[in-house]
């Protein structure tokens, strides 16, 4: 099934701006954003909460259950910290986002991440960890490391992924 518009992940270490990415680029493109955390908790998809972590243990698969109609009809920017679990088939462009390890600090700090959760962020972000899984599940032509640590930054990654979605529009109009 081809669709009329691409699905896109923004994923990376909690606290390196995915929601706000989303909600800008839904905002200014009209595609669906797909908070993963919000499916999971309205949907249940879940397995239950994780005191220690203050989190929700995800069923993926409920989870992909949830969204795969969404998912298959194109049009999303889906939203959240792994990237692995989105069948290759469902993806057409993963955003890896980066901070330096103070922004990230200040940042998960400030969410009173407990904290466990906040040094296993902190290593995940130094080892490279979520762009890594990126390049392992995805073809590599198709993720895309951003810096996320200023509001500009943020602007130039909005303008830099519209530009790749209008390009992919041009590309697929003779498919559709």
């Amino acid at each position: 099934m081809s669709r009329t518009l691409p699905n896109i992940i923004i994923t990376g270490t909690p606290g390196t701006g995915k929601t706000s990415h989303c909600e800008l680029l839904a905002e200014r493109t009209g595609l669906k954003h797909i908070s993963v955390n919000e499916v999971v908790k309205d949907r249940e998809c879940h397995e239950g909460w994780d005191s220690e972590y203050q989190s929700w243990i995800v069923d993926e698969d409920k989870l992909l259950d949830a969204i795969e109609d969404q998912a298959k009809q194109g049009g999303c920017i889906i939203d959240w910290h792994a990237c692995d679990l989105f069948p290759k088939s469902w993806i057409d462009l993963v955003v890896v986002l980066r901070t330096d390890t103070a922004t990230l600090y200040d940042r998960l700090t400030a969410r009173k991440y407990p904290e466990i959760k906040l040094q296993e962020n902190m290593d995940s972000e130094i080892m490279e960890v979520l762009l890594q899984e990126a390049k392992d599940s995805y073809d590599e032509e198709i993720v895309v490391e951003l810096q996320s640590v200023t509001a500009d930054e943020m602007e130039s990654n909005i303008d830099r992924i519209e530009g790749w979605l209008n390009q992919w529009k041009e590309n697929n109009a003779a498919a559709t």
